[in-house]
C-alpha cells in the first residue's frame, strides 16, 4: 500500500497505483495537517474578506457573500461548473485526476475538512470513476470544468463509471455504503482550483510515451539486423563525442539489443581490410539516415521525457490551488498556483518529439516497402505473388495518413491562450487541451509503430533471418508472430494491427531503465 502525504509522490509509485492496482493510503501525518488546516482557516476566516470564501469568484469577487449563504456559494460553484462536453476521459484518466489531486490536497494548504481526502482515496482504491469531459478547461484557474466534474461527485451528485456501467453517484454510493462529503468552508474551491486534470494525464502521457519509445528502439535496431548494417552508427566511439546523454542512452540501448546478433557487420572487415579497387561499389557504405542516424533522433525524444517526467514529478506534488492556507506563517495567500504553463509546455515538448518518433517510424516503414531503397526486399514486403497480392501496400497509407495527422495535432497549445471570464482570465495555457492533444499523438504512433513491426516480421520471414537475429529480438519476433503470423496471401489487416499495438501499450521492454 503506497502512503500519500510523508513523502513526494514519484513516478513509480504513480505507475504502480495506475497500472497496478496498488492501493493506497494517507499518513497520519497528512491527516494531521489538513485538519489542522482546515480548523485554521475557520478561526482565521472569521471577520476577514476571503476570497472563495465570503466573496463571488473570478471577475465577480468584489461581491461580498453573506455568511448565512456560504455553504450555498461552495454547491452553486461545483454545480454551475459541472458544463463538460465531449467524450467522457477514460477510467485511468480519471484515476490519475483523482490521485494527482488527492496528493496535493493532502499537503495541507487548502483548508478543507479531512472528509474530502478520505472519500477520494476511497473512490481511487474502489475504482469509482467520476464522469469527467475531455472539454471544458483551458488551464488556468486550473481544470475548472473537469474538476467540478469530480467534485460533483464528491458531494454525491452527478455520474460514475462503477462495476463496468455508468450509474447515478447515489446507487454507486449506496452499493459502498459511501457518504458524500459535506461543504464547511472552501471545499468546492479547493476541490476545483488546480492543475490536477492536465498533471494526471499528462502523467500517463509520459509513461506511455517512455514505452513508446522503447519499441521504436527495437524497432530500429531488428530493422539494422534486416539491412545488415555496419555496426559504427551505434557505436560508443561515435557517440560519446556527441555529449548528450539522450544520444549516448539510445546508442547504449542499440548495442546491448545487438551485442549477440549475427547480422550486424564490422566496417574494418568489409571496407578497411584489403584495397578495393572497384569504381561502383555494390556494399552499401552508409544507410539512409533513418537508420544510421537513430540515436541523434532518438536521443532527444528520450531528453524530453526525462524533463517532462521532471516537471510532472514536481506538479503533482505541488499545490495548486488558490488561495493557499498557511497555517505556519498565520496568513492566507493569494495567487495564481493553479496557472497550467508547466503542464501545458511540456505537453506540447512531448507531442512534438513523439510525432518526430513517428515520423521516423514511417521513414523506417518506407524503407522497408520500397525495394528500390532497400535493394533486398520484394515490392510492399510481399511474400505472395508479385502483381497478384498486395502485401503491406494498404497498411502504409494507414501509417501515413497517422502521421500526417500527428503533424498537424503537434502544433503547441502553450501560447494558443483566449482570454475570457470576462477577461479575468486574460492569458491562459491550454494545458488540459494540450495534455488530451499528446493522449491523442502517442496513441497514432503505437498504430504506426504496430504496422512498422508487422512489416519486419515480414521482412524476417523472406531472409529467413530468424536464426540469426539477437536474442533479444529472436525472442520479440516469437512473441509477435504469435499475435501475427507468417502470410502470403492479402488477408484483413485491422484486427492484426490492433492485436499489435495493443501488445506494445501494454507490455514494457527492460531498457533506459
Amino acid at each position: 500500500m503506497i502512503q500519500l502525504g510523508e513523502k513526494d509522490l514519484t513516478i513509480n509509485e504513480v505507475i504502480e497505483i495506475l497500472h497496478g492496482n496498488e492501493p493506497i493510503a494517507i499518513s497520519k501525518v497528512a491527516l494531521n495537517k489538513v485538519k489542522e488546516s482546515f480548523k485554521f482557516l475557520k478561526d482565521f476566516s472569521k471577520g476577514k474578506v476571503i476570497y472563495g470564501i465570503n466573496t463571488g469568484f473570478g471577475p465577480m469577487v468584489q461581491y461580498k457573500v453573506s455568511e448565512k449563504d456560504q455553504q450555498e456559494l461552495q454547491y452553486n460553484l461545483i454545480r454551475s461548473h459541472s458544463a463538460g462536453a465531449g467524450k467522457p476521459l477514460s477510467n485511468m484518466q480519471v484515476k490519475a485526476t483523482m490521485l494527482a489531486r488527492l496528493n496535493t490536497l493532502s499537503k495541507g494548504f487548502s483548508g478543507i475538512h479531512e472528509e474530502v481526502i478520505i472519500l477520494l482515496k476511497e473512490l481511487i482504491n474502489r475504482n469509482i470513476y467520476p464522469l469527467i469531459f475531455e472539454h471544458g478547461g483551458v488551464g488556468a484557474s486550473g481544470d475548472l470544468v473537469q474538476l467540478a466534474h469530480l467534485a460533483l461527485v464528491l458531494i454525491g451528485e452527478g455520474e460514475v463509471h462503477y462495476k463496468g456501467k455508468w450509474v447515478a453517484t447515489a446507487i454507486a454510493f449506496k452499493a459502498e455504503k459511501l457518504k458524500p462529503i459535506t461543504i464547511h468552508t472552501r471545499e468546492g474551491l479547493a476541490l476545483i482550483n488546480g492543475t490536477s486534470a492536465m498533471t494526471g494525464i499528462g502523467m500517463i502521457n509520459a509513461i506511455d510515451a517512455q514505452n513508446l519509445l522503447r519499441w521504436s528502439i527495437m524497432a530500429s535496431s531488428m530493422i539494422s539486423e534486416i539491412v545488415e548494417t555496419f555496426d559504427d552508427h551505434f557505436s560508443h566511439e561515435l557517440n560519446h563525442v556527441k555529449l548528450h546523454n539522450g544520444q549516448n542512452s539510445i546508442a547504449a540501448a542499440m548495442r546491448a539489443i545487438l551485442t549477440d546478433s549475427k547480422l550486424i557487420k564490422k566496417r574494418p572487415e568489409h571496407l578497411y581490410h584489403k584495397k578495393i579497387e572497384a569504381e561502383y561499389l555494390h556494399e552499401k557504405v552508409q544507410e539512409y539516415y533513418s537508420l544510421r542516424c537513430v540515436p541523434q533522433i532518438l536521443g532527444p525524444v528520450l531528453d524530453t521525457i526525462q524533463r517532462t517526467k521532471q516537471i510532472l514529478a514536481s506538479e503533482i506534488n505541488s499545490v495548486n490551488d488558490n488561495p493557499i492556507i498557511d497555517k505556519e506563517n498565520n496568513n492566507v495567500f493569494h495567487g495564481g498556483n493553479f496557472h497550467g504553463d508547466y503542464v501545458s509546455l511540456e505537453m506540447d515538448k512531448l507531442k512534438i518529439v513523439v510525432t518526430k518518433l513517428s515520423m521516423l517510424c514511417e521513414r523506417q516503414l518506407n524503407f522497408l516497402l520500397n525495394d528500390k531503397l532497400n535493394q533486398k526486399l520484394p515490392p510492399f514486403v510481399n511474400l505472395g505473388k508479385l502483381g497478384l497480392n498486395l502485401g503491406m501496400q494498404g497498411a502504409q497509407f494507414t501509417a501515413t495518413s497517422t502521421v500526417a495527422e500527428n503533424q498537424t495535432l503537434m502544433l503547441p497549445m502553450y501560447v494558443h491562450s483566449i482570454p475570457n471570464n470576462n477577461d479575468n482570465q486574460d492569458i491562459v495555457s491550454m494545458g488540459t487541451n494540450s495534455a488530451l492533444l499528446t493522449q491523442r499523438v502517442i496513441e497514432n504512433a503505437f498504430q504506426v509503430i504496430a504496422i512498422e513491426y508487422i512489416t519486419i516480421l515480414q521482412a524476417i520471414d523472406y531472409l529467413k533471418f530468424e536464426s540469426k537475429l539477437s536474442s533479444k529480438s529472436r525472442k520479440l519476433y516469437k512473441s509477435l508472430r504469435t499475435l501475427v503470423p507468417k502470410f502470403t496471401k492479402d488477408a484483413i489487416k485491422y484486427k492484426e494491427i490492433e492485436l499489435v499495438k495493443n501488445y506494445l501499450q501494454a507490455n514494457t521492454l527492460p531498457l533506459l531503465n
